[in-house]
């Protein structure tokens, strides 16, 4: 369906007016939203025939979070372009980079002769501290085998985000390597949400702090998870209980205040 509505949309706009489609591989603050295994398949064959670019948005999933190096070969996402930050440097100083196909570049050379220098770039270009951090990270990274790292936790830390799924509370749980969410719901037959206003995604947040657990709660009243890539199987287990416990207090404190 979605695929349908890009092409219509593409129609309806003209492709001559579409400069690229971006997307990321799993869609982060949106929700922690995971696409079906055929959905970039069935974009890129809307993309290819009105020859668009594709550039993906690998800030969260990039470097191993989804058990590859990047989230596009997860999903069969193939981007003209990628941009990436965060793991480029293990968040260690702020550090953002763009890749781009030898054909976009040339293109971007032959425009720029028109002014005399080369018409891209950023403010903070090749900062030589971020650009050490970023190149010792790319090094630990592959010193520590953290890709099949991520490949060997993936099934412990999916399992107990799948069996978040029989909490009263939760509506939808869902996992991909080491990112995942849960959605939190007043009915769970229904999928009915909460009130905003109630801030039962934050009061989960919190509870799982008190337990010792850091989260983070989301618009929808989505809590992710999205772990160290250097936790251990242990770790995600205690991880996950001390979630569940947050989450009992969570109930117990809905339930006390007839927020259904």
């Amino acid at each position: 369906r979605l695929a349908n509505n890009l092409d219509e949309m593409i129609q309806r706009e003209g492709p001559d007016t579409i400069a690229a489609f971006i997307a990321e591989p799993i869609m982060g603050a949106g929700g922690v939203v995971i696409p079906p295994d055929d959905y970039f398949a069935k974009i890129h064959a809307v993309l290819d025939k009105y020859d668009i670019y594709v550039i993906a948005d690998e800030v969260i999933c990039g470097f191993g979070r989804t058990g590859n190096m990047f989230g596009s070969e997860t999903f069969g996402l193939k981007p003209d372009s990628i941009s990436v930050a965060k793991a480029l440097s293990s968040a260690y100083v702020p550090i953002g980079a763009v890749t781009v196909e030898e054909d976009m570049y040339e293109a971007m050379l032959e425009q720029s002769k028109k002014i005399g220098t080369f018409g891209h770039g950023f403010t903070y270009t090749a900062h030589p501290l971020a650009a050490a951090v970023a190149c010792k990270t790319l090094e630990i990274y592959e010193k520590r085998d953290i890709v099949n790292q991520v490949r060997g936790l993936s099934p412990t830390f999916e399992k107990r985000v799948a069996a978040l799924a029989d909490h009263p509370l939760v509506g939808n749980s869902r996992a991909k390597g080491l990112i995942g969410a849960v959605e939190l719901v007043a009915d769970k037959a229904t999928k009915r949400a909460f009130d905003a206003s109630q801030g039962v995604g934050v009061a989960a947040q919190n509870n799982a702090q008190k337990h010792g657990l850091i989260v983070r709660a989301m618009g929808g009243d989505i809590v992710a998870f999205c772990p160290p890539l250097i936790i251990d199987d242990a770790q995600i287990n205690e991880m996950f209980d001390k979630f569940e416990k947050g989450l009992d207090d969570t109930e117990a404190w809905v339930t006390k205040e007839g927020l259904r």
